[in-house]
């Protein structure tokens, strides 16, 4: 028999934040609890900040009986060994006599067949429920009055309901019951009768039950904003859900601040929204103005107190803000405050990390022709902005109100833009470019210098992040950085480390860069290219073929190439022509000569998959390895001659389809 089944569990206010991680995670826990108790069903998950909320139309009152057999060993081994048999009857519980054989294959085994009756479901759901409960991973947990169990916030009532019978039983400290508590607004409990009504008397009583719901609600008022005022509102999706996890009933407000805080950059604005406040900020003609977006949680018909009391907290906010960025305008940008910060015990202070990186931008600078002076003037400003009130308040601006403070400065825009990108991913000049790799390549050699190797999925310094940031940004920005070379060039800066195992962690990251066939990347750094553009070029070049529809055939005649000249020292390759003996060696020679003046990547690899038929022919018509010595050198050499143009590219023998 199937019945619907309510199960709520009542807390006081859930953090989003926590709420949101475990949330792909809380169904599937109920889940595989579903299977461990063979009550597998569909249902609903819901929550608001005060209730996780589980519903299942049909639910089964008891597990499906199951009838178990058992098998033991073969009479044969029975017979030489009398314990089996007692092992295994006391195994399934029955007198010894009782054991029975059953034929399976050819041979006869040890047998027990019995029936297991399904438990009644309301017997199991109290175990199921505090299971399911303890199963939930919030981070950090709390104990609260004299319960010894753990949550994330108190659990204060919780509701298991089938059909109209309340299960009662004791969880968390908590008796289970049939009444569940309305929006905070209301005093009195909800009591049910039958699970059904509880979905319309919480609507009653100003709850929004399903989230889609409350989100709906929230982005519909808002659009209403939009187009009674004349602005538009800019909808943070990570925001959005935070709110919605944090309201029973949502009502989108607009609120206003003082024009003259739009002084500040529009940055600091939205941060102290945003992150501070859980504000959506509004722009009107493509520009931040003085409004904001709160979504109160309250359930009145009167919301100008709620209005009011936002304005007033905003505004206490923007005006500390304010008097930071006057007072940081005063100041200037500078970095000798920068001695008394401590950047990582062994590596020294923050000023000593900007020396370092003006170090390594002064090489790559001149080593790619950038002006210098402006570079050098980027190192030194990009962590000034530490010392500031407005980053001490807002940490999460760094390098943002570096860029409004120089330009406030008069500094160039280059270099605004540069201390402004230094943290991203991205570079929009050269000198941007040359600063974010000198900062990530500091960070490498520096932490490397002195141990600090990420180990499995372990990075707490992200040293993984910065590589990958040095490979976008010299690609993207077309910089044609040698790895192995810049490195070189620069470890006498730092305490002597590994530098083999700082290259090969930066070309590890490659492997999560390109979306090719991994043998490609291998087989191009086999070759030792060590230059970011040019590898970047040779996997797009190699992965093309490695992708089209004849290679199987192409990658057959090849690692027959590699494979014949695995032990060749190419350093001895000496091709005579008068020690030609067949047509198919002049005719594959004489083709092969034309390699020589293709400079051009792209078309040296056409050209040399161009010489497969003429290789194929070779391989069919003239043995190699022949008796003659200086001959099978010489048929050697020709075959290692292709496949060290080949090197230029890749390493044939490095690709595994």
């Amino acid at each position: 028999m199937l019945k619907p089944l309510l199960i709520e569990i009542g807390v006081e206010e859930l953090p989003a934040i926590p709420l949101l991680k475990e949330l792909p995670n809380i169904e599937k826990k109920w889940l595989a609890i579903l299977e461990e108790y063979n009550l597998k069903t569909n249902f609903s998950f819901y929550y608001t900040p005060r209730r996780l909320v589980l519903w299942h139309r049909e639910f089964p009152t008891k597990q499906p009986d199951e009838t178990k057999e058992i098998w033991g060993a073969p009479k044969a081994i029975v017979e030489k060994n009398p314990k089996a048999l007692e092992g295994f009857a006391k195994k399934v519980g029955i007198d010894p006599k009782d054991v029975e054989y059953k034929t399976k294959g050819n041979q006869e085994f040890l047998y027990y067949k019995t029936e297991i009756k399904g438990k009644e479901a309301k017997e199991l759901l109290p175990e199921m429920i505090t299971k399911w409960l303890k199963s939930l991973s919030f981070g950090k947990t709390m104990k609260w009055g004299t319960c010894q169990e753990e949550f994330i916030r108190p659990i204060r009532w919780i509701v298991c309901m089938m059909e109209d019978e309340a299960i009662t039983f004791n969880s968390f400290c908590v008796t289970s019951s049939n009444f569940t508590m309305p929006h905070r607004v209301f005093k009195e409990p909800i009591y049910l009768d039958f699970v059904g009504n509880y979905f319309c008397q919480l609507d009653k009583k100003g709850v929004i039950l399903y989230q889609d719901e409350r989100k709906n609600k929230i982005l519909k008022e808002i659009e209403n904003i939009e187009k009674q005022n004349g602005v538009k509102v800019e909808i943070d999706e990570d925001l959005l859900a935070e709110i919605v996890a944090i309201t029973e009933y949502p009502t989108a407000l607009l609120g206003k601040f003082d024009e003259e805080f739009l002084e500040l950059p529009p940055e600091v604005i939205i941060t102290s929204m945003k992150e501070h406040q859980r504000y959506f900020p509004v722009y009107k003609d493509g520009k931040l103005t003085n409004a904001f977006i709160v979504v109160s949680n309250a359930y009145t018909d009167d919301f100008s107190k709620i209005i009011k009391g936002n304005e007033k907290v905003l505004r206490a906010r923007l005006s500390d803000a304010l008097f930071f960025w006057h007072n940081d305008l005063k100041n200037g940008l500078s970095i000798e405050g920068l001695k008394d910060i401590v950047y990582m015990d062994e590596l020294g202070s923050v000023y000593d990390k900007v020396k370092r990186e003006e170090k390594v931008a002064e090489f790559l600078a001149k080593e790619f022709n950038i002006d210098q002076n402006a570079v050098n003037q980027a190192v030194n400003l990009a962590k000034a902005d530490l010392l500031t009130e407005m980053v001490y308040e807002f940490t999460e601006l760094q390098g943002i109100m570096g860029y409004y403070y120089a330009l406030k400065a008069g500094i160039d825009e280059k270099i605004a833009m540069a201390i402004k990108e230094q943290y991203t991913d991205t570079a929009s000049n050269e000198i941007s470019a040359i600063l974010n790799i000198a900062r990530n390549l500091d960070t490498l050699m520096s932490l490397f210098s002195i141990g600090k190797i990420p180990k499995g999925n372990k990075d707490p310094f992200g040293l993984r992040r910065a590589a990958n940031h040095i490979i976008k940004i010299a690609i993207e920005n077309n910089i044609p950085l040698d790895i192995k070379k810049a490195i070189q060039n620069l470890k006498q800066n730092y305490k002597n480390f590994d530098t083999n195992a700082l290259i090969e962690f930066i070309f590890e990251r490659l492997y999560k860069f390109y979306n090719v066939n991994p043998s490609v990347i291998r087989a191009v750094l086999a070759t030792g290219e060590s230059n970011l553009l040019e590898i970047d070029k040779k996997i797009k070049l190699l992965n093309e073929v490695v992708e089209s529809e004849d290679f199987k055939e192409l990658a057959t005649t090849f690692k027959r190439v590699a494979n014949i000249v695995k032990d060749f020292d190419l350093n001895t390759i000496k091709v005579d022509e008068s020690l030609f003996e067949k047509d198919e060696e002049k005719e594959l020679y004489n083709e092969f000569l034309k390699v020589k003046n293709i400079k051009n990547l792209e078309e040296k690899l056409d050209f040399l998959i161009s010489l497969k038929p003429l290789i194929d022919k070779f391989f069919d018509n003239v043995m190699v390895n022949v008796e003659d010595e200086k001959i099978r050198h010489n048929r050697k050499s020709l075959i290692a001659s292709i496949y060290k143009e080949f090197l230029d590219i890749a390493d044939i023998k490095e690709i595994t389809i």
